[in-house]
C-alpha cells in the first residue's frame, strides 16, 4: 500500500478525464456559485447538457471530493471558485474541451506507447491522420486550434521589451490569427507589418486585423512557411513555430526566412526558455514529439539548427516571461 500512495496520484485518470468532461458539458454555466443559492437540480443539469442523470451525478460527486463543484444539499450542485474556471469564456473551460483542440490533444496521449516504441508521433496513430493533415481536414479543430494559439501570454512583453526602434517592417511567419503583431503594430506605430500564415488561418487574422483598425498597416499574406516568403521586410518574426517540427522541417523553414530577409535581414525566434521551468520544458518536449513530431530544444540545439539554416545568433534577449528571443542575421 505505501507504494500506491506513492504512484497513485501520478496514474489517475478518472479525475482529469471527469473534469474535462464537466468542461466540455459547461456544467458550470448551469450553477449558480457556491453558497448564493441551494444550487441547480441534477434533473435540470442534465437536462440542459443532454446528460443521464445518474452518470452525471457520479461524476460530479467524484470532483466535488477533489475540490471541483459542491453539493449544497442532496441532488443540487453549484460552483465552487475551481469550478468557475471551467465556465465559458475561460482558459480551462477552452483547453479541456474534448470536442477541441485542446481535450484532442490530451486524447492523442492515449497513442504514447506507440510513440515510445517507434519514435514516431501518436497522432496519426488515435486519430488516423498526421497532425497538420488531420487540422486542415477538420475545420473545426482548425478554428479551435487558432483560438487556443491566441490565448498564448506574452504577446505585449514581446511588444514593449523588445527594442523595436531600429525595425521599420516586420514580417509575423505563421502567426496565427494575428494576437502577436497587433500588440506589436500598437505599441510601435512606426512599423509595419507582414503576417503570412494558411489561407483559413490568415482570414481569420485578416478580420481580426481589420477588427482593430490596422488592415492598412499589415498585409495578410494565406501561404505556407515551407514555400518562398514575401521579401521586403527587414525583420521576420517566428513565434513558438519551430518547436512544432523535426530538425529537417524547422531548418527548410528557417532558411525560407533566411532567403527571404536577404543579405541585410534578420530573424527573430521566439520559443520557450529552457531553465525557466524544467517540469514544463520537459512536458511540452513530450508534448510536441507525439503531436507532430516537434520538440522543444536548449540554446545549442539552436546554435546548430541556425548554423545549418546559414543563419548566425547575434544576440539572445531573455525579457520576456518564459520565453527567449534569438536574434538571428544571415551568415
Amino acid at each position: 500500500m505505501a507504494a500506491w500512495k506513492v504512484l497513485a496520484p501520478l496514474t489517475n485518470l478518472v479525475t482529469p478525464m471527469a473534469l474535462r468532461v464537466a468542461a466540455t458539458l459547461r456544467l458550470a454555466d448551469f450553477m449558480p456559485d457556491d453558497g448564493a443559492t441551494d444550487g441547480t437540480a441534477l434533473e435540470d443539469l442534465a437536462e440542459r447538457v443532454e446528460a443521464d442523470p445518474n452518470a452525471l451525478a457520479r461524476v460530479l460527486r467524484h470532483l466535488a471530493q477533489h475540490g471541483v463543484f459542491t453539493e449544497p444539499s442532496p441532488g443540487r450542485f453549484a460552483a465552487n471558485p475551481a469550478a468557475a474556471l471551467l465556465r465559458t469564456g475561460t482558459p480551462g473551460a477552452a483547453w479541456l474541451d474534448l470536442t477541441g483542440f485542446g481535450g484532442q490533444m490530451d486524447l492523442a496521449f492515449t497513442g504514447l506507447l506507440h510513440t515510445v516504441r517507434t519514435g514516431e508521433p501518436a497522432w496519426e496513430q488515435v486519430f488516423g491522420k498526421p497532425f497538420w493533415p488531420y487540422l486542415d481536414a477538420n475545420p473545426a479543430i482548425r478554428a479551435s486550434f487558432d483560438a487556443l494559439m491566441a490565448i498564448e501570454a506574452g504577446n505585449t512583453a514581446v511588444a514593449t521589451g523588445f527594442d523595436w526602434s531600429t525595425v521599420s517592417h516586420v514580417a509575423d511567419i505563421g502567426g496565427g490569427t494575428g494576437t502577436l503583431i497587433a500588440e506589436v503594430l500598437r505599441h510601435n506605430p512606426h512599423l509595419r507589418g507582414t503576417l503570412a500564415d494558411l489561407p483559413e488561418t490568415a482570414a481569420r487574422a485578416r478580420e481580426y486585423l481589420a477588427g482593430l483598425g490596422l488592415a492598412d498597416r499589415c498585409e495578410v499574406i494565406g501561404q505556407s512557411f515551407f514555400d518562398p516568403l514575401p521579401t521586403g521586410p527587414d525583420t521576420y518574426l517566428l513565434t513558438r513555430v519551430i518547436h512544432d517540427w523535426d530538425d529537417a522541417a524547422a531548418t527548410t523553414i528557417l532558411r525560407r526566412c533566411t532567403q527571404a530577409a536577404g543579405a541585410t535581414g534578420r530573424l527573430l525566434i521566439i520559443e520557450s526558455a529552457p531553465d525557466h521551468n524544467p517540469a514544463g520544458f520537459a512536458e511540452m518536449d513530450l508534448r510536441m514529439l507525439v503531436l507532430a513530431g516537434g520538440r522543444e530544444r536548449t540554446l545549442d540545439d539552436y546554435a546548430a539548427l541556425t548554423t545549418n539554416a546559414d543563419l548566425r545568433i547575434n544576440k539572445i534577449h531573455h525579457q520576456v516571461e518564459r520565453y527567449i528571443i534569438i536574434e538571428c542575421a544571415p551568415a
